[in-house]
């Protein structure tokens, strides 16, 4: 079986990557199993790299809100202050959801592509991307931000006249913002104004907003840069997205929170097709997100919810344009993940030699045959292994030896 295995294996890099694919895909997804390790991100950042210097990719998008990442497209692209490492604090903090700005991975990240685009023209610069809406697992963000920017897109470009409802009466229908960002409203649903008159009336709101965006697209794109109408269609797509997730805050049925999981991946999923529109993407978000099967997982009294994912979603869209590498590791000790069990698929790829390294997932699985080996179990909640039984649906693994803490 070793003999077999090592047949599977090459180093991790652009080369060998595309080596495992028909042709380069318009968005390359590398998931991963936990989130903030450091080993991961530098895996993640020297692939980027390479994607960039010998792929031509020029964009990479992560797990973190879309508005927040605006931030750090606009650092890493705008190079008028050559020392600017009190603003990549700042960028770092306000720029990422979920505390990730905290990560020192993300902040070389950031930190390379800044450099990497001094003294390039714009149309060769490489770009940053947050893909996830603005929502945290306690609740969703108020849609001021989306609504209110949108409306004034339109408004400087078309007049007030076709808008559905003036500025004022948005500020008033929105209300205080602390009413959307309630954090008991996810275990609490009456604790939600996603269903309120105002919140059903903003739904229809936002959705004449974005038809306007399409019906008037031809002036409105003369009438603006590329980055405007760009952000002009994410903000109509974060608008609509979050007023839904709200919407599904406040429900009681049994399909509540399948409906909450699905909203959130298919912003994903739109977001990644809007940014592959420009040319390559990679994406790093964690496997449950990029895999092409239907994802799953328990959650409170959920023993067990599904739905499909951003990258179940966008293969469908795009087919051979879409790849999957997904990332496994042997140990995170720090977190109490210890060596894992032989008879699991970790447990074999620790037993090869070398740090990390890339593996023919296909080849993987039909070496392995019929006999699937035994999925590990982790202690520790944080960390998702392999479902053996996925293998096939990946394009590649990548496996790192040990996730040592940094």
């Amino acid at each position: 079986m070793a003999t077999d295995l090592k047949e599977t294996i090459r180093p991790v890099d652009s080369a060998a990557v595309m080596g495992l694919l028909p042709a380069r895909p318009r968005i390359l997804a590398l998931g991963e199993p936990t989130h903030g390790e450091g080993a991961l991100h530098a895996v993640r950042n020297e692939l980027f790299r390479q994607l960039v210097e010998q792929e031509g990719y020029r964009t990479i998008a992560l797990e973190s809100d879309c508005l927040m990442g605006l931030l750090v497209d606009d650092y890493v692209t705008g190079l008028d202050d050559a020392s600017a490492e009190d603003e990549l604090d700042d960028v770092m903090t306000h720029g990422f959801s979920h505390e990730w700005g905290a990560f020192p991975g993300n902040r070389e990240l950031v930190r390379w592509m800044r450099s990497f685009n001094a003294g390039r023209p714009a149309s060769d610069q490489v770009r940053f991307a947050g893909v996830d809406g603005p929502l945290e697992i306690t609740g969703a963000a108020s849609p001021r931000q989306t609504l209110t920017t949108l409306h004034g897109f339109l408004a400087e470009r078309l007049g007030t006249g076709l808008l559905p409802c003036s500025g004022d009466a948005l500020d008033s229908l929105i209300g205080p913002d602390d009413r959307w960002t309630e954090p008991a409203a996810m275990i609490d649903p009456s604790r939600s104004v996603g269903q309120s008159a105002q919140a059903r009336e903003l739904r229809l709101i936002a959705d004449d907003l974005v038809a306007l965006l399409v019906a008037h697209a031809p002036g409105l794109i003369a009438a603006s840069t590329p980055d405007e109408w760009e952000r002009a269609r994410l903000y109509g797509r974060t608008a609509t997205g979050l007023l839904r997730y709200h919407f599904w805050m406040a429900d009681t049925s049994p399909g509540r929170m399948t409906w909450l999981l699905g909203v959130r991946d298919a912003m994903i999923a739109a977001n990644l097709l809007a940014l592959a529109e420009r040319g390559p993407v990679l994406v790093s978000a964690h496997n449950s997100h990029l895999q092409r099967n239907q994802s799953t997982m328990r959650m409170w009294d959920h023993p067990r919810l599904e739905w499909w994912g951003a990258g179940a979603l966008v293969d469908a869209e795009l087919g051979a344009g879409y790849a999957f590498l997904a990332t496994a590791v042997g140990t995170i000790r720090h977190q109490g993940v210890d060596a894992p069990p032989s008879g699991s698929v970790e447990g074999l790829l620790y037993a090869l030699p070398g740090d990390h390294y890339l593996v023919d997932a296909g080849r993987l699985a039909a070496s392995l045959g019929e006999h699937l080996p035994d999925a590990r179990v982790s202690p520790w909640f944080g960390y998702a292994p392999l479902d053996p039984a996925q293998l096939a649906a990946a394009d590649g693994i990548v496996f790192v030896r040990d996730a040592e803490e940094r």
